[in-house]
């Protein structure tokens, strides 16, 4: 009698223990669940091309020659150009502001920063005539027209000054200079007024031979 009271108590608390853990077990359960741990926040990319100006330069070598000394005859010379006037043409060619027969497409490959760098670097090298053949007779004339028509912005004969920043005349390839002057001729390319009123007068007076004659002058320069 007394085996058979201890079997059934020792039930009654294993029936006890079993229910007691079944509802903690419930109520474990029922607890909503710990939020998730929110991911760590991302470092901030840098955008940076991390090219030097040197490194962007040689990107122009292929046309524009070592440090921007062109082989000619049809792709100018950069060397020594100002900085802001090379900013300016660039952006321009970019935009598709400023007329170019292939310039347009590879300035789209460059940031503002890039064209910033370059022309530091261009600026900073420098110019080299051009070795061309000219007419020593029309450069003494072309001398003449342009001291009449052009000097006033293109001060010592179109050379490069400080705080000049007009396009390099002087010692710059002839066929280049001719091709953009057609190009401005044609409207493909805006000419200033300023330098419509003056081009336009000398084209009156002297006619295309006093554009060769300022062609030939400005092949002579050095």
């Amino acid at each position: 009698m007394a085996k058979k009271l201890i079997k059934l108590a020792l039930l009654v608390s294993a029936v006890s223990i079993g229910l007691a853990t079944t509802a903690f077990a419930a109520k474990e359960e029922a607890k909503p669940a710990a939020p998730a741990a929110a991911p760590a926040a991302a470092a901030p990319v840098e955008l940076v091309s991390g090219a030097s100006a040197r490194m962007l330069a040689e990107t122009c070598a292929g046309c524009h020659g070592t440090d921007g000394v062109s082989g000619g005859p049809a792709t100018p010379t950069i060397a020594g150009l100002h900085g802001e006037y090379f900013v300016e043409v660039m952006k321009g060619y970019r935009d598709g502001t400023a007329y170019a027969t292939i310039m347009n497409r590879i300035a789209k490959g460059y940031t503002d920063e890039e064209f910033s760098k370059l022309a530091s670097f261009f600026a900073g090298q420098k110019f080299v005539p051009a070795e061309q053949k000219f007419d020593q007779k029309l450069a003494d004339a072309g001398a003449k027209i342009h001291d009449k028509w052009c000097e006033k912005c293109h001060a010592e004969g179109g050379k490069i000054l400080a705080d000049e920043e007009y396009y390099i005349l002087a010692g710059q390839w002839t066929p280049y200079l001719k091709y953009t002057l057609e190009d401005f001729k044609s409207g493909a390319r805006e000419m200033p007024k300023k330098m419509k009123e003056k081009f336009d007068g000398m084209v009156k007076k002297e006619g295309d031979k006093g554009v060769d004659a300022l062609l030939s002058y400005y092949a002579s320069q050095k």
